[in-house]
């Protein structure tokens, strides 16, 4: 029996009958509502469901979950429970890596998403040694406002990071000690979105997510750093609104 799949998805929006399901997966430190921007501009054709993780915003006091395979087991039940056809996921930089292993496991159980969008993260298979969740906590705000850059709308004030450092330090963990565990490419089409100038993420790292997919691939290169979606609603939203509605690369 999993638990109440209600604790984890945020719906911000009514959606069309029988619109597409968008499973969408904060990043590190992030929570739901980082996507009720994506919510509102996808209009009723698009059915967002933000995942919301446990240790913040109205989760704050239940206890983080360190470990992406754990988080993934976890996230991938509640799914299962709530996927109509047809469905895809979204994820933001660890949320990305976090889709990957959701689908993954979806697909292990016969459930195939129509499309995984993956931004702001480098591929599965390309390890970084990084070990920000060990510094203190000065060292991880530093950080967050080198990726954040100058964009105070991400990162918010210094008295609401402080609070949030516990959720931020617990998903830097399960980021940074992820290693991916050998195991069938995904039939899932991928759409790499990345960052020119995105400190976390190469061109070549973005671009590896390639070898993650016997589905189609495609890399999109937007200029900005690590919050690139940002400064690039519209385009990311025109994205998804075509690949969603059935169109990869100009054909079907």
């Amino acid at each position: 029996m999993t638990e109440n799949p209600e604790l984890w998805l945020r719906r911000y929006h009514d959606a069309d009958e029988g619109a597409v399901q968008l499973f969408c997966l904060p990043h590190a430190g992030g929570s739901a509502s980082f996507y009720f921007p994506m919510s509102t501009g996808l209009g009723r054709a698009v059915e967002v469901l933000s995942v919301q993780y446990p240790g913040r915003q109205d989760r704050r006091l239940e206890p983080g979950i360190d470990t992406i395979p754990e988080l993934a087991d976890r996230v991938a039940e509640v799914l299962a429970e709530r996927t109509r056809k047809p469905f895809a996921l979204f994820g933001h930089s660890m949320g990305a890596t976090l889709g990957f292993e959701v689908a993954t496991r979806l697909e292990a159980a016969g459930v195939t998403p129509l499309h995984l969008f993956a931004s702001g993260r480098r591929a599965p298979s390309c390890r970084r040694d990084e070990s920000v969740h060990k510094l203190d906590d000065d060292g991880v705000l530093a950080e967050l406002r080198k990726l954040g850059g100058t964009n105070a709308a991400v990162l918010g004030d210094d008295e609401i990071l402080r609070m949030a450092l516990p959720a931020i330090r617990n998903d830097y963990k399960a980021a940074e000690t992820y290693v991916k565990r050998p195991g069938p490419k995904l039939s899932t089409p991928i759409t790499v979105l990345t960052g020119d100038a995105d400190p976390k993420t190469t061109l070549a790292e973005a671009r590896a997510w390639q070898d993650h997919t016997d589905g189609e691939f495609e890399l999109k290169v937007f200029a900005g750093g690590h919050f690139f979606l940002a400064d690039h609603q519209p385009e990311v939203l025109r994205l998804i609104s075509t690949r969603l509605a059935g169109t990869f690369s100009g054909h079907h």
